[in-house]
């Protein structure tokens, strides 16, 4: 277990995560400071965790805290950021999507050890996987409690890997397409949804853990020579649905970059 006190500036459906992540037994923290906004959640964790306490506001959580995780949302973060006050002593780990690295340095004000990091809602159940930048020995040990921790060695593969996490929607929306098209031709709704989802699942099971084949040479080996895989991954192809991938995701890499 950690000894260090943990504190989360915000208290939005990714701190939460975390907290049920760190907490998860064996827990990780013996100490973790809230901030009282959101206080439906902030509540709800007090009342479950017995090491969750709610601070006074956000610089009460920066006060009683080694490490800082500022999970708020970039339109207000500035603004919330430069009122505070933080030590040289602290780490501070922000989880602010789409911030340019220098520009959280300008508003923290101080000589604190900073980290980047992109959590996913999955770290609730110990099973995200998480980049962060600069590589930290004690961040990634924290986030490989949550899961795993992917520790960049620059800041493009740390914007890559940011812009590649942008996926989730769409792989939601693609499984909701099959759905639908089952439903229409004339399944019923729950059936498409109890076969569509262990399938992705087991797909992406297939592509994980130490041995795992790359993805080129997985598709090649679902994709039957003259097989229904084959055929639809051809047609996707030609008919612009891998350039429309490619084109979303160059977009998606310029806005994290600033370039649009």
């Amino acid at each position: 277990m950690n000894d260090k006190s943990i504190g989360f500036v915000g208290t939005g459906v990714i701190t939460e995560a975390m907290v049920r992540g760190l907490l998860a037994e064996p827990a990780y923290a013996t100490e973790i400071h809230v901030s009282p906004r959101s206080a439906h959640i902030a509540e709800t964790l007090a009342a479950e965790f017995a090491a969750v306490r709610i601070a006074e506001d956000n610089q009460d959580v920066v006060a009683r805290s080694d490490i800082v995780f500022l999970a708020i949302r970039p339109q207000i973060a500035e603004e919330v950021v430069r009122e505070l006050s933080f030590s040289g002593r602290q780490t501070v780990v922000s989880v602010v999507a789409a911030t340019e690295r220098q520009a959280l340095i300008d508003w923290i004000g101080a000589d604190v050890h900073l980290v980047q990091a992109i959590p996913l809602p999955f770290v609730a159940a110990r099973q995200g996987v998480t980049a962060i930048y600069p590589p930290d020995d004690t961040v990634a040990v924290l986030f490989d409690t949550l899961g795993a921790a992917v520790q960049c060695q620059s800041r493009k593969e740390y914007d890559l890997l940011a812009a590649a996490s942008s996926m989730m929607s769409t792989y939601f929306g693609i499984m909701e397409t099959v759905a639908g098209w089952l439903e229409r031709s004339g399944l019923e709704r729950a059936k498409g949804h109890a076969y569509i989802a262990p399938l992705f699942a087991s797909l992406a099971q297939k592509a994980s853990g130490p041995g795992a084949e790359p993805f080129s040479t997985l598709s090649r080996e679902f994709a039957t020579r003259g097989g229904l895989n084959e055929q639809v991954l051809s047609d996707f192809e030609k008919k612009g649905g891998i350039a429309a991938l490619t084109g979303a995701l160059d977009g998606v890499l310029a806005r994290i970059e600033g370039r649009n």
